[in-house]
């Protein structure tokens, strides 16, 4: 048992002291670091001139360069950038017509004409059906007759009003009885017209839910008629945007349907009150439909525009961690300074944070192991790599392509 014991150190040592050496040896700074920390004597090797970056750092640098890159430790730098977190909104919405209205007779009868295509165009007024009228037409023509009677007998009575030879009680109840003749023919061609079902609006014509010779009575719905010229969509935003809706914000919207066409419009109302239960407001935007490409029920993804919040951002590489937080370590004169970080937003190109940096500050992506508050620091392409002027950017330094965006959906 003892001698297992022994060969499992005897072992574990040699693999420890192969995996120093393989460190030593792949490890450009692995000299250097052996240095900062008094263990100097560990070096199996000493670095030749122009073998490691550090010293070919030197080289470029030249005389005092040469020296600090000597000490300092290598690491590659990235720029700070500006990045907007909250500055726009995305929610799904359904497309509603601007006046949609379903057509129903106001009386019961047999369908005997239907002069319109349905799925059509309608101006307000335009036949859709007529009903059998047959009764109604015979009412009219009786109440005709009778208004012509009435409106004789009355003029003769009157007349003879001032030769004394009829009362003045015989003329009035003669009057009486034209005026409830013209009553009488109103009601009949009301009654008539009713035998006629018309659009009460312009728009597009659905498919008709009846056919010619179909009964119909006053809960039957004919069809629905929908104004496209704008489309209403509905949707709903979390409670901390309510503050930025606002009746004519524009707003832009992609249907589901037309991928790849995006629509404009602008916010037509807002609830007023946030929905307890799900914390949500309502809010509705209207949509111009000239070319009339939308419709009704149609699924929107709207999109809402916010000045947002701006903060430093900065390459995930720089975040480090320890017991205290995050952090990243800040190049400013040469030397290396600890920044406390508190993330923000993550996004795939950049974390924005909240700390005291500000956009153009360099801070180590790379060789993050090797920097202590202070020390100092050898930027590998250059010490200022951002403020070259019409130079192009080493590969070792990393330069924003453009500010990292947020979005608050």
């Amino acid at each position: 048992m003892t001698v297992k014991l022994w060969k499992q150190a005897m072992v574990s040592v040699i693999l420890a002291g192969g995996a120093f050496v393989a460190w030593q040896v792949a490890y450009p700074g692995a000299q250097q670091i052996l240095a900062r920390n008094g263990l100097d004597s560990l070096a199996l090797f000493a670095p030749a001139d122009g073998a490691t970056p550090a010293a070919g750092a030197a080289k470029q640098a030249g005389g005092q360069g040469g020296a600090r890159g000597a000490q300092g430790a290598l690491v590659v730098v990235a720029p700070v950038a500006e990045g907007v977190v909250n500055d726009k909104l995305t929610a799904i919405g359904s497309g509603q017509a601007v006046r949609s209205v379903s057509v129903r007779p106001l009386v019961s009868g047999q369908i005997v004409d239907i002069p319109v295509r349905p799925g059509g165009k309608v101006e307000r007024g335009d036949v859709l059906i007529r009903l059998d009228a047959a009764e109604e037409e015979l009412a009219v023509e009786r109440a005709r007759l009778n208004l012509t009677d009435a409106q004789a007998k009355a003029e003769r009575l009157q007349s003879l009003v001032a030769s004394r030879a009829v009362s003045n009680v015989e003329a009035d109840q003669a009057q009486n009885a034209f005026d409830s003749a013209k009553v009488a023919l109103r009601e009949a061609e009301l009654a008539l017209s009713r035998r006629t079902v018309s659009a009460p609006i312009s728009g597009s014509l659905g498919i008709l839910a009846v056919d010619i010779g179909d009964y119909v009575t006053n809960q039957t719905e004919i069809a629905s008629i929908d104004d496209r010229s704008e489309i209403l969509v509905e949707f709903f935003v979390p409670e901390r945007f309510t503050a930025g809706m606002q009746m004519g914000k524009t707003i832009s919207a992609t249907a589901i349907s037309r991928p790849g066409e995006t629509f404009e419009g602008s916010i037509s109302a807002v609830d007023n009150r946030v929905d307890e239960a799900s914390r949500m407001l309502r809010v509705r935007a209207q949509i111009p439909n000239p070319e009339d490409v939308l419709r009704a029920g149609m699924s929107f993804e709207v999109t809402v525009a916010f000045k947002g919040e701006s903060w430093p951002a900065i390459d995930p590489l720089a975040i480090q961690w320890d017991s205290t937080g995050a952090y990243v370590w800040r190049v400013v004169d040469g030397k290396a300074e600890r920044i406390d970080v508190a993330i923000i937003q993550r996004n795939s190109e950049a974390v924005l944070v909240k700390a005291g940096l500000e956009a153009g500050d360099l801070v180590v992506t790379e060789g993050v192991q090797s920097v202590r508050p202070g020390a100092a620091v050898t930027i590998l392409g250059g010490d200022e790599p951002a403020a070259r002027a019409g130079g192009e950017p080493t590969a070792q330094t990393t330069l924003p392509q453009k500010p990292a965006q947020g979005s608050g959906a």
